[in-house]
């Protein structure tokens, strides 16, 4: 059975307009939809869709973030020193009808001018901060004013900035030295404040505790004299009744007592009169 290729040629060309009338929306895309050149819709959800051949055509783009990888740029501190700065930026889609008027749909164009005025946004802030200050909290303060400012930016050409951050700054190797330098000398004169510190704190510990111990040892030995004071009252009060007791038998045993200690060790010589009062008890047992 021979076929009419008229009737091929028109299956052929319904299938062709079949396949030109529908398209897709994936869920990550941002869709629009001209008409003759001009847009007639933005807001296609995820899905299939229908559009007339020849008459309307269909552009789509990422609708996911995308980031700016920055090349290193040299700014100047307010030191008037260079620092190399590596920065990227985050950024997607949001309005893409305004995407589309402000850099004809083109996502280098969007690179191009963030790229520009993330550099002009760095030159001003990095002019108003030390190497330190930079090395410290330079680099939050300058992220969260760069995304401030690009925000407008970002409206005005229909995307969001998501993030700007700083990947790394280093210095020049001719500005290294100096900087590590100065660094290193600041360290040393906090070093020495803290010592001078610390040494000031230690003798006013050592002063305060000489002062303390001088006053224990001299309460201590005042209230020694006091007691010993008070145990030779009392050993005096003792003697004097054991005295008034026996008078005869004290004389006796404290002139016993003398004998044991100046005669105890056996090499002791003593020049006395026999008749003295020593030896009272040899003469008159």
């Amino acid at each position: 059975m021979r076929i009419n290729p008229v009737i091929i040629f028109g299956l052929l060309g319904i299938l062709f307009v079949g396949a030109n009338s529908v398209f897709t929306v994936d869920q990550r895309e941002k869709v629009i939809v001209f008409r003759l050149g001009e847009i007639v819709r933005t807001d296609l959800t995820p899905g299939l869709h229908f559009k007339f051949p020849f008459i309307n055509n269909v552009r789509k783009y990422d609708g996911r973030i995308q980031t700016l990888d920055s090349r290193p740029e040299r700014f100047l501190t307010s030191e008037k020193k260079n620092v190399i700065v590596d920065t990227f930026v985050k950024w997607k889609i949001t309005n893409v009808d305004n995407f589309y008027r402000a850099v004809g749909g083109d996502p280098r164009q969007v690179d191009t001018r963030l790229n520009q005025y993330v550099k002009e946004g760095m030159r001003a802030a990095f002019s108003k901060q030390t190497i330190s200050e930079l090395i410290s909290v330079g680099r939050d303060k300058i992220r969260a004013g760069l995304v401030k400012d690009m925000d407008v930016l970002g409206k005005a050409l229909g995307i969001d900035i998501v993030d700007v951050r700083i990947k790394r700054i280093d210095l020049p190797d001719e500005v290294s030295a100096s900087v590590y330098r100065r660094m290193e000398s600041e360290r040393e004169r906090v070093a020495r404040d803290f010592r001078s510190r610390g040494k000031e704190a230690a003798e006013r510990i050592k002063a305060n505790a000489d002062k303390q111990g001088e006053i224990t040892l001299a309460t201590a030995y005042k209230e020694s004299q006091e007691l010993r004071g008070k145990g030779d009252a009392l050993a005096a009060k003792t003697y004097a009744t054991a005295y008034n007791k026996n008078k005869e038998f004290f004389a006796f045993y404290r002139s016993l007592d003398a004998y044991r200690k100046s005669m105890g060790s056996g090499n002791d010589l003593i020049v006395l009169e026999p008749t003295s009062d020593f030896f009272k008890y040899f003469n008159k047992p």
